[in-house]
């Protein structure tokens, strides 16, 4: 059985990870939502990634309640871990992979592209982040700069080098946080990447008030009002964001 102690402990590891993940970005948070109200105020795209379990933010971003309707997620089948563990972690690693995913849709100069990616070596975030800059468009990288330090080098170049912005999670080389003295369980990573994004979208709501921007936000589809308030949305974007048909 789990003690009061151990929950407990976990719990505090947690929420000082997210508090730290807070006051370590303030600034960082404030300029990312500075660059997606400019991005809404082009009628641009927000494109987001990410490989492994960082697709797990890039769901988060996607055809979410509350969050943003002009975000188009990019995607690979063989970067899901539900369609092959090792086959995920090896086409992350594999270069040329990002450029094949772009072949479909890239970010353009007045887009932005968003890439999730705890240790922001491998040649899939890497490659999507320097393709995007030399498109022009500004990169919001969510990396942790202590896992990227300790990492081992698969690239030319770190997702943190080819960030405009960067987002610094602090998530601990392994994500593992419990026990504390030796870690081997409690990944922070996905918790953190959550909540870095959703500060984003609540820096992004205030910045878009003050400069009287609309935010195209979506509702849940299961409260009353969700899908009538979401049908403009749906006939904006899809055009331009297959999947949410």
């Amino acid at each position: 059985m789990v003690s009061a102690t151990q929950s407990t402990e976990f719990a505090d590891l947690a929420a000082t990870a997210l508090e730290r993940a807070r006051t370590a970005n303030a600034e960082a948070v404030t300029a990312a939502a500075a660059q997606i109200v400019r991005t809404i105020r082009a009628d641009a795209l927000i494109f987001t990634a990410g490989a492994g379990h960082s697709l797990a933010a890039v769901a988060e971003t996607f055809y979410r309640a509350g969050g943003l309707a002009n975000v188009y997620p990019l995607y690979h089948e063989e970067l899901l871990p539900l369609h092959g563990a090792q086959r995920s972690t090896k086409a992350e690693r594999r270069s040329g992979l990002a450029a094949e995913v772009l072949s479909v849709k890239a970010p353009g100069p007045d887009d932005l592209l968003v890439v999730f990616s705890t240790s922001g070596v491998n040649p899939y975030p890497v490659e999507l982040a320097m393709a995007a800059r030399e498109a022009g468009a500004p990169v919001i990288a969510v990396s942790s700069r202590a896992s990227v330090e300790a990492a081992p080098r698969r690239s030319a170049s770190t997702l943190v080098e080819q960030g405009t912005i960067v987002l610094d999670t602090g998530i601990r080389p392994g994500d593992a946080s419990y026990p504390a003295d030796e870690p081997v369980t409690g990944p922070l990573s996905t918790v953190v990447n959550a909540f870095l994004w959703s500060q984003v979208l609540t820096a992004v709501l205030e910045q878009a008030a003050a400069e009287g921007v609309e935010v195209p936000l979506w509702r849940s589809s299961n409260v009353d009002g969700g899908d009538e308030a979401n049908a403009a949305l749906f006939e904006k974007y899809q055009p331009r964001v297959p999947m949410l048909g």
